[in-house]
């Protein structure tokens, strides 16, 4: 009975000091707050590199990331993919490749934090990473201690050979673990949409993949099929990405973002295809993560990644994500929202042909339900500017006037290049005149 009554006792003891914590023993633990107010921006060793990276590479990238300017445009992360892994010991932590890392993780993230970068790492919720190495599951309290032992700032976590795993069961439990390791860690889901994470994981990741991988075209990528008529895994062109992605804009905001893959920037893509991949994917509010080689990357592709004035679209701190408000044929007029009541305009090509357009603004008006604004073309002015024009020139159009008594309706002619945008940043103005 004297043992009964102890029992009872200690469980009475526990319940209040659980009680007392405000947290119940099998309540999973928050994710790291504060992290990916934006879009998240960087550069990831996939797209480019897959598997073949070494410590001598992503040096060189860091090195290029500061030297170009990239680090002070935004792009802090610098994230290793699959491929860095060794083997578990005994105990079962996980070691780096000590042939590709050889000074280790450690000293290569104390190399990254000197020069104002981040380091990301990569991990699997299944047995294996997609290219086999060793997975997390099982592992997932001590890889997440392994990360914050080593600096690491960024874990991208995958979802191959999970057979039988539970998407927001695998990935709660490894937020709970990134948390309780005890440094704040920004978690990339990368389960590629399958289980619609944007209907559940804003208080898991900091953003989810709602699409499968993108490749290095920006037209749709054929698919193909084996021998015995089953279709083979594809990658996805650009225009197939947006078309996934941009319908799921009210899942998007402030610490949890659709992503709809690495960019491809730089990666044979033309100079107009790479304007309008890069422009969109900062009109949908998603993470900028580069993928091409940087240490040898064009003059052009490097104007393209810098425009300040498109990244701050993207980095706007309202943090809603754009709006397609429609398709008349290959044109594409798009909307996205900014702070102090500026919009942010943008018009794809998405054909084969030049086109010259007439944009009658009062023909656009709208009413956007997620910020509950519309641009109230009739009556407004703005201070439009031109974000991809070679001289960057401002200049101002009276949306709507008088001359004699008519009403008169402005409208900007404009061509656009096939598979290119024009990008305008639109302000009001109390007086068109100024």
């Amino acid at each position: 009975m004297k043992r009964l009554i102890l029992t009872v006792l200690l469980g009475l003891s526990v319940t209040a000091v659980l009680s007392a914590q405000g947290r119940r023993p099998d309540e999973p633990l928050p994710k790291w707050e504060g992290l990916a107010e934006t879009p998240q921006m960087g550069w990831n060793s996939w797209n480019k590199f897959a598997t073949n990276i070494n410590e001598e590479l992503i040096k060189a990238t860091a090195d290029k990331m500061v030297e170009l300017g990239l680090v002070d445009a935004g792009y802090i992360y610098l994230n290793l993919d699959d491929g860095w892994h060794g083997e578990r010991d005994e105990r079962g932590f996980i070691h780096e490749d000590p042939v590709k890392f050889p000074s280790g993780i450690k000293a290569l993230a104390d190399y990254l934090h000197a020069r104002g970068l981040k380091l990301g790492i990569y991990s699997d919720a299944g047995t294996n990473t997609c290219a086999c190495y060793a997975g997390s599951l099982g592992h997932e309290y001590q890889d997440a201690y392994t990360y914050a032992s080593w600096g690491v700032d960024y874990l991208k976590y995958d979802w191959c050979y999970t057979n039988n795993l539970n998407p927001k069961g695998a990935y709660t439990l490894m937020r709970s673990a990134l948390r309780k390791a005890g440094r704040p860690i920004l978690f990339s889901m990368c389960e590629w949409g399958s289980s619609k994470p944007w209907e559940w994981a804003a208080d898991v990741g900091h953003s989810w993949r709602t699409t499968g991988d993108i490749g290095a075209s920006f037209l749709p990528i054929p698919q193909t099929y084996d021998e015995n008529g089953k279709p083979k895994w594809k990658a996805l062109g650009v225009l197939e990405i947006v078309e996934m992605n941009e319908r799921l804009r009210e899942y998007a905001g402030p610490g949890h973002w659709n992503d709809p893959d690495m960019l491809e920037v730089g990666n044979g893509l033309t100079d107009s295809e790479n304007r309008a991949h890069f422009t969109l994917w900062c009109m949908m509010a998603a993470p900028l993560i580069l993928g091409n080689d940087l240490t040898s990357m064009s003059a052009e592709t490097l104007s393209v990644i810098t425009n300040k004035e498109v990244i701050a679209i993207n980095q706007d701190p309202l943090g809603i994500q754009g709006l397609r408000l429609k398709k008349d044929g290959d044109l594409q007029y798009w909307f996205k929202p900014l702070s102090d009541g500026d919009w942010a305009f943008c018009l794809l090509n998405a054909g084969e042909t030049e086109q010259e357009v007439g944009l009658n603004w009062e023909a656009l008006e709208f009413k956007d339900k997620l910020s509950g604004r519309s641009p109230e073309f009739g009556k407004s002015n703005y201070r439009v500017q031109d974000l991809w024009a070679a001289t960057r020139k401002p200049f101002t159009t009276r949306v709507r006037g008088r001359r004699r008594g008519q009403t008169v309706v402005n409208t900007v002619t404009v061509r656009v290049a096939p598979h290119d945008v024009v990008t305008y940043r639109l302000t009001p103005v109390a007086d068109a005149a100024r």
